[in-house]
């Protein structure tokens, strides 16, 4: 490749991102759209059909740029069904419930954790769970191309299927990341033939299909790579930065999920991960097992706040929510998890309010030291020490983050950009050796004391404080 511009198309659970780039790193153009489940028969299905409208008018914005390279990005939750050139029927959105006969049914088949580092989670989000039950909505598919979600996107531009493995190892049930190859499960169900074949994250797919070139005005030599999972991009983004590089660091990547991935100095055996509190391997970019634990911690302070102007990390409402802390820490308020049943380290709670404020910026304040209460125990449960970098939305909300510090001390904790780690990671598998533009800044704890907060929040939610 030459000198031209990079796409990154980054289709998250909750936005659809397209970003365009320099090859040196330099970010010249984001669009966003939201993203919602359609209904079809009745089951709440990923809008493949509304993605993809918008992502051909999106980067048909760029038909004066010297586009190069297409590079998608996706959510790990998301397996697309195709027979021949066409979609075999639209793939499950992952929050859509599996009835319980056939999640039973399903679980009975299941790995073990220390084979697969996928946990039992709940609805679709081992998308073994979806194949499974796909199998019994549509017998006649029986024979149809499995693909991961963003390998999806790179069949879109370029029609020829394929699958990588930070996705195929993302919580799938279909992988085995300490042997490198299909689950034990996925060769028994035949699965594993029916996936396509294996490429890197890296590998250039194909050029874009002319009926698309000629559509959107972009070349027909523009090359599409086979993409990754977000949360991994977002962990080549990391590593960029040379106080990450190659060092005991962990990253916390935040959006719909808080995922932290912790970049050991030492072995981390899959056994000693607590697979019942949501702690799994995810596989990297390399095919290196990565110890994780995650929570659903956007979806839940959008429980709270909603999705608006008003929330947690718009940058003009930020001295006001540090303000307001103190009266939250007097009173008492807090939130014990867990809004999104199933998911994070207290899978099996009920939340609620205690001492619930009336006050807005209070509310949101204590939602913040809620998500970095919750982030602390899931940080500890995979042994994250030394450095902690946090990136996404979320970055940029600074009772989180401060109290995320406090509640750490021994950690340096540190943000970066705060809105284009994912993609720019994605860029990276272009080039390895290129670094973020701009520094890593550390995070100052909040003023105040945290430490009785932490108690008595520990003993409601029965966490050894």
């Amino acid at each position: 490749m030459g000198q031209g511009a990079i796409i990154v198309i980054d289709l998250g659970k909750t936005l659809s991102k397209v970003t365009l780039w320099t090859r040196e790193g330099r970010l010249l153009d984001r669009q966003v759209r939201p993203n919602a489940p359609v209904v079809v028969d009745g089951l709440a299905r990923l809008d493949v059909e509304g993605i993809g409208d918008w992502l051909l008018q999106a980067i048909a914005a760029y038909r004066d740029h010297p586009v190069e390279a297409v590079i998608p990005v996706g959510h790990g939750a998301g397996v697309v069904t195709l027979s021949g050139d066409r979609l075999a029927f639209p793939p499950l959105d992952y929050e859509q419930a599996i009835p319980g006969e056939v999640m039973a049914a399903y679980r009975a088949q299941r790995d073990p954790f220390a084979v697969t580092g996928s946990p039992a989670l709940p609805d679709g989000l081992n998308f073994g769970a979806q194949l499974h039950w796909l199998e019994r909505l549509y017998p006649e598919g029986r024979d149809a191309t499995l693909l991961p979600w963003a390998q999806y996107w790179a069949w879109f531009f370029t029609g020829r299927a394929t699958s990588e493995v930070t996705s195929l190892g993302c919580h799938s049930d279909v992988w085995s990341p300490g042997e490198g190859r299909f689950s034990p499960m996925a060769v028994r169900r035949g699965w594993a033939e029916r996936f396509a074949p294996v490429v890197r994250a890296g590998d250039v797919v194909g050029t874009l299909k002319p009926d698309l070139a000629a559509r959107t005005g972009l070349p027909a030599t523009v090359q599409v790579l086979a993409g990754l999972h977000d949360s991994n991009a977002a962990l080549l983004a990391a590593r960029g930065f040379d106080a990450i590089a190659l060092k005991e660091a962990t990253i916390l990547s935040t959006g719909t999920w808080f995922i932290a991935m912790r970049l050991p100095g030492e072995v981390v055996f899959t056994s000693t991960l607590a697979e019942s509190r949501d702690c799994l391997v995810n596989v990297d970019a390399y095919g290196k097992a990565v110890p994780s634990a995650r929570f659903m911690g956007g979806r839940e302070i959008e429980q709270v706040i909603g999705i608006d102007t008003r929330r947690v990390d718009i940058k003009p409402d930020q001295p006001a929510l540090l303000a307001a802390v103190p009266q939250v820490l007097a009173d008492g308020a807090m939130l014990l998890p867990t809004l999104a049943s199933g998911c994070g380290p207290f899978p099996r709670g009920t939340g609620q309010w205690i001492n619930p404020p009336e006050d807005w910026h209070e509310r949101r304040a204590a939602v913040c030291l809620y998500a970095a209460l919750v982030a602390d125990v899931a940080l500890g449960l995979i042994g994250s020490k030394h450095r902690l970098l946090i990136e996404g939305r979320f970055a940029e909300a600074e009772v989180f983050v401060r109290a995320l510090a406090s509640l750490r001390p021994e950690t340096e904790v540190m943000i970066a950009n705060a809105h284009n780690d994912v993609s720019f990671g994605a860029l990276r598998l272009l080039n390895p050796l290129l670094k973020p533009q701009g520094e890593l800044h550390r995070i100052v704890p909040l003023d105040h004391d945290l430490s009785a907060y932490r108690t008595a929040w520990r003993q409601a939610v029965g966490e050894p404080a």
